[in-house]
């Protein structure tokens, strides 16, 4: 199974946390190193448990999340908490973290944590899982995206899908983006020969030696990439890099679809635009870069290539990349996008008005 790098963190907080009680441990420790590829034959002998047992936790996992992992556990009081915070919790997992949190969706644990912080309520992250298992809830599952302020959404919206779905004809559309402090991370922990208490302590999983950022150009009519890393990101390299992704469409009109980071209007930028007249900008919506098809390939990325992979240098971690994007593109094909704008727009409209309930209902 494929654990994203948040759920992954917060699988090793669980089974390295005093908190949490053996047998919880133990489920967390299953799914977490199904996730790095080990046998499940292998993670049942060094746990002490069956291979229905891994089977059983490792579904429970992917079905429910966090939650999944508490199980029926006998006896013991449970924990008392009013209705109305209840209805709380439930109205916060169905919402967008706010801004100024960092995150893209909630875990137990930091909804847990912003309760207390920000409306001093405070309840267990055990008690945040059992309402999502209660509820059905899955944030971890959900596909969300934030709703953007921007004044100019719609317009930006159906600019960036026109492109995509009717292209102007003879011209180049080009999705770019940085994917930034990509970390060389190397592994130290050998597999434990046995399972161990939830309270022992443990040295970190892996060593950082640095970070590198990607510059990616995806070709949205061929679905061919090109890529190149860069110690630092700032508007000096966005420029290299974009007069280089350009370079072999010379002659042609080229559409370039980008977020709204400030390196890419720096004064250099608009100066170099302007003796170029035939690339044009096409900018998403603020706090909307997933219409952005490059952050579909990034994601590509990280899955298949990234996450699982053991680096002993930022070289190592940059030859990794390189090698991945040469191998994409011996087959690339264009993603197929086929949302219309007005599926889009129509879609932020209803979540708005749904977000927009749950906070009026839950303020009477």
């Amino acid at each position: 199974m494929e654990l994203s790098v948040e759920q992954a963190a917060e699988l090793r907080e669980l089974v390295n946390s005093r908190d949490v009680p053996a047998d919880i441990a133990t489920r967390g420790r299953i799914v977490l190193w199904s996730g790095e590829g080990r046998r499940r034959k292998d993670i049942a002998e060094l746990l002490g448990v069956s291979l229905p047992t891994v089977d059983r936790w490792k579904t429970r996992y992917a079905e429910q999340g966090l939650a999944g992992l508490e199980g029926e556990r006998p006896g013991g009081a449970r924990e008392q908490v009013p209705a109305r915070v209840r209805s709380r919790v439930i109205a916060l997992t169905r919402m967008t973290p706010p801004e100024g949190t960092g995150l893209s969706h909630w875990s137990t644990r930091e909804l847990a944590k912003y309760l207390e912080r920000t409306e001093n309520i405070t309840v267990s992250w055990h008690y945040v899982a059992r309402v999502w298992r209660e509820e059905h809830l899955k944030p971890h599952r959900s596909g969300t995206f934030k709703i953007s302020k921007d004044a100019a959404f719609a317009e930006k919206v159906a600019d960036v899908i026109g492109l995509y779905l009717a292209p102007p004809g003879g011209a180049v559309v080009l999705s770019i983006d940085e994917k930034t402090q990509i970390q060389a991370l190397d592994r130290t922990q050998p597999v434990l020969p046995v399972a161990f208490a939830a309270s022992e302590k443990r040295t970190a999983d892996y060593v950082r030696h640095g970070t590198t950022n990607l510059f990616a150009a995806l070709n949205v009519g061929t679905g061919e990439v090109l890529g190149e890393c860069r110690p630092t990101r700032n508007g000096k390299d966005f420029l290299a890099f974009l007069k280089k992704a350009v370079k072999p469409h010379s002659g042609k009109d080229i559409h370039v679809v980008l977020d709204n980071l400030s390196t890419h209007t720096t004064p250099e930028v608009k100066e170099w635009l302007a003796k170029n007249p035939r690339v044009h900008f096409h900018f998403t919506p603020i706090g909307s870069s997933w219409l952005n098809q490059i952050e579909i390939w990034f994601g590509i990325l990280t899955r298949q290539s990234i996450r699982r992979g053991t680096f002993s240098s930022v070289n190592v971690l940059i030859k990794q990349i390189r090698d991945y994007i040469n191998s994409w593109n011996e087959s690339a094909k264009p993603f197929t996008w086929t949302a219309t704008a007005g599926e889009v727009l129509a879609k932020v409209r209803f979540v708005a008005a749904n977000v927009k309930k749950l906070v009026n209902n839950n303020s009477n």
